[in-house]
C-alpha cells in the first residue's frame, strides 16, 4: 500500500490527523490537483474561478474524489450530485488558517486575554464566503472533527487541522448561526470519545440535550452600563441574591423567561431599595438541582430561560433601574458529564489526572488544573468575557476555600502536599491573583467577591501587597456567629454575648460583605424566620431586630430572595417563593422594614461611607449582657455624619436607658423596627430625643423590645 493510499484510507475511515495535507488543492507533478471527500455523492466536479469545469474521479467508493484543475487555478468550487440533487458548495479544505501566528503564540504562552474571540464557533466570511470558524483545544487527540446540522453529524465530513500546541481549527463554509454542533474526538490511544460540547460555546441546548449552538455575537445587543461608582468601598452596596428559576413562576409551575424576568425583577429590587442583584450561576448546566454550581458551559447563559440576547436584555433592564449586576462564578470545580470538560481529549486536560488533586469528594466534581497555562487562560478569559460581553459589574467567586487548600475536606493521607510540603494550593493562589489583577486592570469599575470561609489572610487586599486581590470577601464568620446568637431563646443570649461582639474584632481586616445567602435556607437549616425562637410575635420581632442589626453593622449587605418578606419554609429550587405570604400584615411588615432599612443605608453616609474602615465605627454599649443590649455609633466622613444604633435582643422594654453620644442637642429617631408599620408594638421615643449638655452628652432613651432604633443628630 502506497503512502497516498494510506492517507486515502485514513480520510475515508475518519482518522486522518492532518486532512489539509491530503484534501483540498495541491500541486503535484506540475498539476493543480483537488481532492474532496463527499460521502453519498455520485459525481463531483471542480469549477475554477473562470467557470472552467473539471470532473473529479471517484477514487474510493466511500465518496473520495480527485482530479486536476485546468489552467492551474488556485480558487475553485465543487458541484456535487446526490441522487437527482445537484449542489454547489465550497470546499472547507481550500481556505486559509483561522488562527494567526500571534494567536498561536499568545495561546501557547497562556496570555491570550480574549480567547473567546478565537476559540469556539464564530460566524465570519473567509475569501468572501460566509461560514463558521470552529476552534477547539485538544492537544492529546489523534483526530478531531466538528459535527453538526451542517454535515448530518458525520465525523468523516469535517476533520480539523491541528496547529500550535494543540488547537484544532476548521472553517466550515455556509454553516450558520443557529446550527447545533459538537466535537468528535479520537483520543491518544485511539479511543473514540463521547461527543463533546464546545468548552467555549456561547449558547447551548436545553437539558437533557447537550449540543452547542453557533451564536453570531456581532448581533448580540450590549447592555447599557451600570451607574458609575456603584461598587466602590464608600458606596452603599446592598445585594439581592436571586435564583432565576424559582423567584417567581407562572402557569403550571413554569419558569419565567429572561424577558419576563426583565419586566418584573429589576423593578421589584429597586422598589425595595437594593443597589445590586446577584444571580446564582447562569452558566449552562445539566442538573437543575446543582442550582448552576456545576456548570458545563462557562461561556453560555443557560437556555432554561431564553437566548443570550434575552439574558442581555435582563442585564440591560437591571442597569436601567440603576442596579449593579453580579454573577456567581464557579472556577473551583466542574461536573464529569460525558459531554463536558472531563477527560476532554482522552486525557485529564482541564482537571488533574490524580484524583487526590483532581476530584472533590463532597461534590463528586472535577478540579481544574491551575498549574496548566491553557486552563488558567480559559478561566481568566471566561471572567473577562462576562464583564465585556454582558456588561456584568461583579463576579462572586464560589468556594474559594476549596481552591486554596489542597486538603480541603480530605482525610489524612488523601491529598498531595505542595512543593514545600504544605497544604496551600500555590497554583490556585497564583490563578486567583492573576484573575483579580486582570479583572481590575481591564474593568476598574467592576468588582470581585470571594466566598472564603476560613481565616486566610488578605483575601480582599491588593496583590502587590501580598493579598489575593478581591474587591470584597463574604464574612462567613459573622453569619455563623450571629445566626447562632439570634437562634437562642432571649433568656440564654447573655451567655452568647460574645457572638455579637466577636465580629468587630476582625470586621475591618477585610472588605466584608455580610451574607444571608441561599446556603443558609436549605438542607435542613430552616429559613431565616424559621430560626427565630418564641411565639409568632417574638419570631417576627426577632427577625426585624436581626435584619436591623445587619444593616447597622459595618460591611456591605447580601440577602437571598424571600428573606425580605420572611419566607417561612426552606427554599426549594423547583418552586416559586411563597408570595402569598405578603397578604399577611406581619410578612408585609418585614418587607416594609427591608425597604426602609435599604433607604436608610443608602441615604445616610454614616451607614455606608466607612463600611470597610475602622474609623467609621465606635462601640457605645458592649457590657450589657444581662439586658441583651448593644449600642454603637456609625460614622461618615463629615464630622456631623453620625448614626447611633441601639439594639435590644430581649423581650423587655427598657425605660430611661442612658447612652452617651458625641453631640448635645436633638437626635431624631429615623427608624424603629418596633414600629406598628412593621408589625411591632410601637414602643419608642416619639420621633426625637434631646441629649444632655456638657462635656459628656447622653440620651435618655426608651428602648423597645426585640428591636433596634436608629438616631441621627439634627444638622
Amino acid at each position: 500500500m502506497t503512502e497516498l493510499s494510506a492517507e486515502a484510507y485514513a480520510i475515508v475511515e475518519g482518522r486522518h490527523s492532518d486532512p489539509f495535507h491530503y484534501l483540498g488543492l495541491h500541486t503535484e507533478d506540475g498539476q493543480t490537483v483537488v481532492r474532496a471527500f463527499l460521502p453519498e455523492a455520485s459525481k463531483v466536479d471542480a469549477i475554477d474561478e473562470h467557470g472552467a469545469m473539471a470532473e473529479l474521479s471517484r477514487i474510493h467508493d466511500a465518496g473520495l474524489f480527485a482530479g486536476a484543475l485546468p489552467n492551474g487555478s488556485r480558487r475553485y468550487r465543487l458541484r456535487a450530485c446526490f441522487g437527482d440533487t445537484v449542489v454547489d458548495l465550497d470546499d472547507p479544505y481550500r481556505f486559509p488558517p483561522v488562527l494567526s501566528d500571534l494567536d498561536l503564540y499568545l495561546l501557547g504562552e497562556g496570555t491570550h486575554q480574549r480567547i473567546y474571540d478565537k476559540l469556539g464557533a464564530h460566524p465570519m466570511a473567509l475569501d468572501g464566503v460566509p461560514g463558521v470558524a470552529f476552534v477547539v483545544f485538544a492537544p492529546n487527540a489523534r483526530r478531531v472533527s466538528v459535527v453538526g446540522d451542517f454535515n448530518f453529524w458525520n465525523p468523516r465530513r469535517h476533520p480539523m487541522r491541528v496547529r500550535g500546541t494543540g488547537y484544532w481549527e476548521l472553517f466550515v463554509p455556509h454553516a450558520a448561526a443557529g446550527d447545533h454542533y459538537k466535537f468528535d474526538i479520537i483520543g491518544p490511544q485511539g479511543q473514540h470519545l463521547p461527543l463533546k460540547a464546545d468548552p467555549l460555546a456561547f449558547a447551548a441546548e436545553l437539558r437533557p440535550s447537550t449540543a452547542s449552538i453557533v451564536l453570531d455575537e456581532t448581533k448580540l445587543p450590549r447592555p447599557r452600563p451600570a451607574p458609575s461608582g456603584i461598587n466602590a468601598l464608600g458606596a452603599p452596596v446592598s445585594i439581592y441574591e436571586v435564583h432565576l428559576g424559582s423567584w417567581r413562576r407562572k402557569g403550571g409551575n413554569e419558569w419565567l423567561s429572561y424577558r419576563e424576568l426583565a419586566e418584573q425583577l429589576p423593578r421589584y429590587i429597586r422598589d425595595l431599595g437594593f443597589t445590586h442583584v446577584e444571580f446564582l450561576p447562569v452558566n449552562e448546566h445539566p442538573f437543575d438541582g446543582s442550582w448552576g454550581y456545576q456548570p458545563t458551559g462557562m461561556f453560555a447563559p443557560t437556555s432554561r430561560f431564553g437566548t443570550p440576547a434575552d439574558f442581555s436584555a435582563l442585564v440591560d433592564a437591571c442597569h436601567g433601574e440603576g442596579l449593579g449586576v453580579m454573577l456567581d462564578w464557579v472556577p473551583g470545580h466542574f461536573p464529569d458529564d460525558p459531554h463536558g470538560l472531563g477527560h476532554f481529549d482522552g486525557t485529564a486536560l482541564y482537571e488533574h489526572a490524580n484524583p487526590l488533586q483532581g476530584r472533590h469528594l463532597d461534590w463528586g466534581t472535577l478540579i481544574y488544573n491551575y498549574g496548566r497555562t491553557e486552563v488558567v487562560n480559559f478561566l481568566v478569559s471566561n471572567a473577562l468575557f462576562w464583564l465585556e460581553r454582558y456588561a456584568i459589574d461583579g463576579l462572586r467567586v464560589d468556594a474559594v476555600a476549596s481552591m486554596l487548600y489542597l486538603d480541603y475536606s480530605r482525610p489524612a493521607g488523601g491529598w498531595i502536599p505542595n512543593k514545600h510540603g504544605g497544604r496551600e494550593n500555590l497554583e490556585a493562589i497564583d490563578f486567583l491573583r492573576r484573575f483579580n489583577t486582570e479583572v481590575f486592570a481591564r474593568f476598574p469599575q467592576a468588582t470581585t467577591a470571594a466566598e472564603e470561609s476560613t481565616a486566610w489572610p488578605q483575601v480582599s487586599r491588593p496583590v502587590e501587597y501580598g493579598g489575593l486581590g478581591f474587591g470584597y470577601k463574604w464574612n462567613m464568620g459573622w453569619m455563623h456567629d450571629t445566626l447562632n446568637y439570634i437562634g437562642k431563646d432571649p433568656i440564654h443570649r447573655k451567655h452568647h454575648h460574645g457572638d455579637i461582639l466577636f465580629g468587630l474584632h476582625y470586621a475591618f481586616s477585610e472588605n466584608f460583605i455580610l451574607p444571608l445567602s441561599h446556603d443558609e435556607v436549605v438542607h435542613g437549616k430552616r429559613s431565616i424566620l424559621g430560626r427565630m425562637p418564641g411565639d409568632d410575635w417574638q419570631r417576627f420581632a426577632n427577625l426585624r431586630a436581626y435584619y436591623s442589626f445587619m444593616f447597622a453593622h459595618p460591611g456591605k449587605k447580601l440577602m437571598f430572595m424571600g428573606c425580605e418578606f420572611g419566607q417561612e419554609r426552606e427554599w426549594n429550587h423547583d418552586r416559586a417563593l411563597d408570595w402569598h405570604l405578603l397578604e399577611q400584615k406581619r410578612h408585609l411588615g418585614i418587607q416594609s422594614l427591608i425597604r426602609d432599612l435599604n433607604e436608610l443605608y443608602r441615604t445616610l453616609p454614616a451607614l455606608h461611607e466607612l463600611d470597610c474602615d475602622p474609623s467609621g465605627f465606635e462601640w457605645i454599649v458592649t457590657d450589657d449582657a444581662a439586658g441583651n443590649v448593644f449600642a454603637w455609633i456609625r460614622k461618615g466622613i463629615d464630622a456631623r455624619a453620625r448614626c447611633l444604633v441601639v439594639i435590644n435582643f430581649s423581650p423587655n422594654v427598657y425605660y430611661n436607658y442612658r447612652v452617651r453620644v458625641p453631640f448635645a442637642g436633638k437626635w431624631r429617631e429615623v427608624l424603629n423596627s418596633d414600629s406598628a408599620h412593621y408589625g411591632g408594638s410601637n414602643v419608642g421615643n416619639v420621633g426625637e430625643v434631646k441629649a444632655s449638655e456638657g462635656p459628656a452628652p447622653e440620651l435618655n432613651l426608651t428602648v423597645p423590645p426585640l428591636a433596634a432604633i436608629f438616631l441621627v443628630p439634627e444638622s
